[in-house]
């Protein structure tokens, strides 16, 4: 009744609109006085403070400046081209287009809603000249734009192992072949509906533009091996591939000449505001996860299951089911924040490997990202395509459709998230 109490009372503040992290911070202090424990209150600022330092933290705000740089810097262009040559003569010729850019460019940015808000501009608005309806090409630029988190490096990844203590390069590993399958099932649902909906697609590109297009991408298309590789070879840590990251994507900018020094206050400014935003929810959530494991709740429900006799295929559908219903009112970094202190102390009671729950959980959040009301690459795409939030959210549905199958698919094999990272790094968690 506690548990049930205290995420009521949560999900009825978020439903009014409170901030997250206030929401967040203000349920655990509320039950604290409620119950006459206001003495613990003054863990408040420690547990904030701790929640933040940690090291591997750092490569969030350098992975969000890197995704904003290579926005303003040029990048996003020279990757939409090459992807263009490459499979724009597909059924569903630039939706096609903007899922490859959407998988290459993953491997840079790591944010779905950098991807959404500034290669989606691009894509959009290369769509609708060719003749594409608004809705239907911001619906593709939505659904492709969830990949980034997906493919490495992912700043969800880098979330998820600060919490639980995973490895996050073995966290980037495993979401690869996940990632993939995800923009398959994609292009798959794409290619399914170009026929009835008329979608138009370019001419066989010959072999001088797929040249000419590779050349000019060919630094981008760069980046995600000196970031994996870097990270593999143990060159760097993920957390300095961050910052490798935002350093090559300056260069870049500058190499190509789209990024001026006049543009630069601007971009730390905007990545300085979005890391602000993104570390006072996590500060916030830390008291809240230690208010929970306080409260006992993550024993209570582990009793609970075990009382059940709940099997480790129902407890992977009761955290599906949970995570879908909290993606339509939270953002996908809060979710991780609330849930995993008390999932990460059930999933060894059944047996299940925390690399491949943390590559279900952020496909599941990639959902959400999809769901109004709080989707959040719903609004980032709208935004720019003024094509209204619950039309744009009907159009998303057989994109949202194919994250749950490639979900449930990694849920219940979950070799498939895991074969890379156990080839690479050995057996192990």
């Amino acid at each position: 009744m506690l548990t049930l109490a205290i995420f009521s009372v949560l999900l009825i503040l978020l439903m009014i609109d409170v901030p997250i992290a206030v929401a967040i911070g203000f349920t655990a202090v509320a039950f604290f006085v409620a119950q006459g424990q206001t003495s613990f209150l003054a863990m408040l600022p420690q547990r904030m403070y701790f929640g933040t330092t940690g090291f591997t933290l750092l490569a969030i705000p350098f992975f969000i400046l890197a995704g904003n740089l290579m926005n303003v810097g040029g990048t996003t262009q020279r990757i939409f081209r090459f992807a263009r040559a490459l499979v724009g003569h597909f059924n569903g010729g630039l939706g096609q287009v903007s899922v490859i850019s959407s998988m290459i460019f993953s491997g840079m940015s790591g944010s779905a809603v950098a991807d959404a808000a500034g290669l989606g501009q691009i894509q959009h608005r290369a769509m609708v000249d060719a003749g594409y309806k608004p809705t239907i090409s911001a619906a593709i630029v939505a659904g492709a734009s969830t990949i980034g988190p997906v493919i490495p490096p992912s700043i969800p990844f880098v979330l998820y192992g600060a919490i639980t203590t995973v490895s996050v390069a073995r966290l980037f590993l495993a979401g690869a072949v996940p990632g993939v399958v995800m923009g398959l099932a994609m292009m798959i649902a794409i290619w399914l509906m170009a026929g009835p909906r008329g979608l138009p697609k370019d001419p066989r590109a010959n072999l001088q533009e797929i040249v000419i297009s590779f050349k000019e991408a060919f630094l981008p298309l760069m980046a995600p091996v000196i970031i994996i590789g870097g990270i593999m070879t143990g060159f760097f840590t993920p957390t300095e591939a961050a910052v490798i990251a935002s350093l090559y994507a300056l260069a870049l900018g500058f190499f190509y000449r789209d990024l001026k020094v006049r543009d630069l206050p601007d971009i730390l400014f905007v990545s300085l505001k979005q890391t602000c935003g993104l570390m006072f929810i996590i500060a916030t959530a830390n008291f809240f996860g230690w208010f929970t494991v306080f409260e006992r709740i993550p024993d209570a429900l582990i009793t609970q299951l075990s009382s059940l006799g709940a099997s480790a295929a129902a407890f992977m559908w009761i955290v599906i089911g949970i995570i879908l219903v909290l993606g339509c009112f939270l953002d996908g970094n809060a979710i991780f924040l609330i849930t995993l202190p008390i999932f990460m102390k059930i999933c060894p009671l059944f047996g299940i490997d925390m690399v491949n729950f943390g590559v279900v959980m952020t496909l599941l959040i990639m959902i959400g990202n999809l769901t109004p009301p709080v989707g959040m690459c719903l609004f980032a795409v709208e935004s720019f395509a003024r094509v209204g939030i619950w039309n744009l959210a009907v159009e998303c549905l057989p994109y949202l459709f194919a994250i749950l199958a490639v979900t449930i698919l990694c849920a219940f094999v979950p070799e498939i998230a895991l074969w890379l990272p156990n080839y690479v790094m050995g057996p192990g968690s």
